[in-house]
């Protein structure tokens, strides 16, 4: 206890350091395996769900990227009760030996042609597997790093572990930049990209020795010594009304909001550079990563700046600029990113003309359905290749066109085979004629393939990007240390983990696949946007109005 509560002025003590230092590394090491699987979505929608078209197939790997979010909250109920009751130490044990062991998996997994449907229900499994743990990492990492602080500097010191989530994603880009380097865009694509998860166990390794040197908490060693640890920390952190309440406003005033603006500066605008605005891998990847090589310092900048001023001004408005600002940003990404694509979509507008009666929400994660109407195939063809359109109603029973700058062209209603499988042969080559129609259209309108890495303004797309990372650095730096401040030492384990779960692992983990889905809904390229901009308004009124601030709480004296 001595040395938590010793005076704010004071130095960091060699102890403090290694505290500090062992979670931090061990933390990034957990998030460099959780992330590999976010940046390869595109090739492991290739390698493991072949039996889709490709929109449904990279939307169904973004969902099993989001199935290692959703099951979080389910970790941080296990690994939090373990960690109040039995202590911080070994659930990070158990916690790192599951991460690094799943993710070791998925290098070794064999793909769909393979294994058929076996390989993506193994893959999702392993995904599974990676959020449990990973929902146990992170509230012991910040409450052992929280409880070793002194009064007045828990925002700097916590502010390292806040670091640890852009590090491990800059390490597994820098993994993958590396190894697509060495070995070609080719061969990475067909194996290589096994590379990464493969070497993970290394890093598994090293984690696994620093956290068998670390001491436990000194504030739960003596809790636990007078013994007053909590024999039901579920009960006691969400059974009873006056912690509950607090667990509620931690959620939707506070992390909500932080997990939108953090997914959509690091993931969605990885995505949405190789995904809509077709940069190639490798020049999205080295850009990203650049931007969070500059952006990184700025989570110690304003956790240090959240002790003197208050973690809520901070968070707050890092939630309200992100929502204002995100749709010119975005637009001044595909600006510098693919000029082409702005000038064709400025000069030669796509409009769908259909019966919306016959449109449907063109989501398939089985890929067994086929969309047969011819509405359904107008917008299937425009969606896979990223073209940006808009909708207008046309009488009932009207078969759909597609105009092009001045050109329309009519679309087709398709039949299915007996089973019911597949359209029929008729139809199939209606279906190759009119995507090769379609495919020729949009080139001569102007929409490009791919963006010219001649054209891309690289010093401006990474000017944007930072900028998207000093909103993360902004909502993150403060939250763990408010969100240990928010509750007493013999449940903190367990109730600041549900909350930052939910909100990081629901909220922020569903993120690129909910934006995606509204794109291909609405034919808009922006229009995924809305969904983390109304849920950082949602955090930012609420946390306003009804989160207290928490940077003088003594968190010794709330037991």
């Amino acid at each position: 206890m001595a040395t938590a509560q010793k005076a704010a002025s004071s130095g960091m003590t060699a102890e403090e350091r290694k505290v500090i230092f062992a979670s931090s590394l061990g933390t990034v090491f957990e998030w460099y395996d959780f992330y590999l699987y976010g940046s390869l979505a595109a090739i492991i929608a290739k390698q493991f769900f072949a039996g889709t078209d490709p929109n449904t197939g990279f939307i169904f790997a973004l969902l099993a990227f989001a199935a290692g979010f959703i099951v979080r909250p389910f970790g941080a109920l296990v690994f939090g009760r373990l960690g109040d009751m039995i202590g911080r130490k070994y659930t990070f044990l158990v916690t790192i030996l599951i991460m690094g062991g799943a993710t070791f998996g998925v290098g070794l997994l064999p793909n769909f042609t393979t294994w058929g449907i076996a390989a993506p229900i193994i893959l999702v499994t392993l995904r599974v597997l990676q959020g449990l743990a990973l929902g146990g990492e992170y509230g012991g990492a910040a409450t052992y790093v929280a409880e070793h602080a002194p009064n007045g500097k828990r925002g700097a010191y916590t502010a390292w572990i806040q670091t640890t989530a852009t590090i491990g994603l800059f390490l597994s880009l820098m993994v993958i930049l590396g190894t697509r380097t060495a070995i070609g865009e080719e061969e990475f694509n067909n194996w290589g990209w096994r590379v990464p998860f493969l070497v993970s166990v290394f890093l598994l390794a090293i984690s696994v020795w620093i956290r068998l040197s670390m001491n436990e908490s000194p504030a739960f060693a003596k809790m636990k010594a007078e013994g007053k640890t909590s024999k039901a920390p579920l009960t006691e952190s969400f059974g009873q009304w006056k912690n509950l309440k607090i667990v509620i406003l931690a959620l939707v005033g506070l992390t909500a909001g932080q997990a939108v603006v953090w997914y959509t500066g690091q993931f969605y605008a990885l995505f949405f550079l190789q995904q809509t605005l077709k940069v190639d891998g490798a020049t999205a990847n080295m850009l990203i990563a650049a931007s969070l090589v500059i952006g990184t310092p700025f989570f110690i900048v304003f956790g240090s700046l959240s002790d003197k001023i208050g973690r809520k001004p901070i968070i707050m408005a890092g939630c309200l600029i992100a929502a204002v600002t995100y749709f010119p940003i975005f637009n001044a990404l595909t600006h510098y990113a693919n000029p082409a694509l702005e000038n064709a979509l400025k000069n030669s507008p796509v409009v769908v003309t259909a019966d919306p009666a016959n449109c449907q929400f063109q989501f398939n994660p089985t890929g067994t359905k086929k969309f047969t109407s011819s509405c359904d195939i107008a917008k299937g063809v425009l969606t896979s290749s990223s073209v940006n359109y808009s909708n207008v109603e046309a009488p009932a029973g009207s078969v759909a066109t597609i105009k092009i700058g001045n050109e329309t062209y009519t679309s087709f209603d398709a039949k299915l085979t007996p089973d019911g499988r597949n359209f029929d042969a008729d139809s199939k080559a209606k279906e190759a004629e009119f995507k090769k129609t379609i495919a020729a259209a949009i080139k001569a309108a102007g929409y490009p393939a791919k963006a010219d890495p001649a054209q891309i303004n690289k010093p401006m797309v990474l000017v944007l990007l930072v900028i998207l990372v000093l909103y993360v650095t902004m909502v993150y730096g403060p939250i763990a240390a408010m969100l240990v401040e928010m509750f007493p030492t013999r449940i903190r384990y367990t109730s600041m983990s549900l909350p930052y779960h939910i909100g990081n692992g629901w909220f922020g983990g569903l993120l690129p696949t909910t934006a995606f889905a509204l794109v291909a809904f609405k034919g808009d390229i922006y229009y995924g946007l809305w969904y983390p901009i109304i849920i950082a308004l949602a955090t930012f009124v609420i946390g306003v109005l009804f989160v207290r601030e928490t940077k003088d709480n003594d968190i010794y004296s709330q037991d």
